[in-house]
């Protein structure tokens, strides 16, 4: 019993320490401060523009392997980094600058696809970690594979 009067009196110690209005404290020159800051980081940060984001091999046989290249412009104001690149099956390999690209820099990002063991439609996504706003770019593969025999 002496267990939950303690847990009752902390309970209401607690619920009454949080009626003050917190949004009260929030300076107006910090708040300047913070706005600016964003507004600085949507305009400051790399852009990966790309020749193409989706890539279509058409019709394939099963156990073929093939590639294509993506490429992009770091037409942002500041040093694009790609931290790594990852796809959604192991049958599809991405590789990728790994020295940081400048602004009206240009790079290419090779993505290999092994079509073995995959039959009919295959939909493959790259993701490539970066410092650009959102922090990753998506590159989307597609391709027909007829089964082999």
């Amino acid at each position: 019993m002496k267990k939950y009067s303690i847990l009752f009196l902390i309970s209401i110690i607690f619920l009454a320490s949080c009626k003050e209005n917190v949004a009260s404290k929030i300076k107006s020159d910090n708040l300047v401060k913070a706005q600016e800051r964003d507004l600085k980081l949507d305009t400051e940060v790399p852009v990966m523009s790309f020749d193409k984001k989706d890539f279509d091999f058409g019709t394939i046989n099963e156990n073929d392997v093939v590639e294509t290249v993506f490429n992009f412009t770091n037409t942002g104001k500041t040093d694009l980094i790609i931290t790594n690149a990852s796809a959604t099956c192991g049958c599809t390999i991405p590789e990728w600058p790994k020295e940081p690209i400048k602004p009206g820099g240009v790079g290419t990002i090779k993505v290999k696809f092994n079509s073995r063991g995959k039959k009919n439609k295959q939909n493959k996504t790259v993701t490539l970690s970066t410092n650009t706003r959102d922090g990753k770019e998506l590159l989307k593969i597609t391709a027909q594979v007829t089964p082999a025999n």
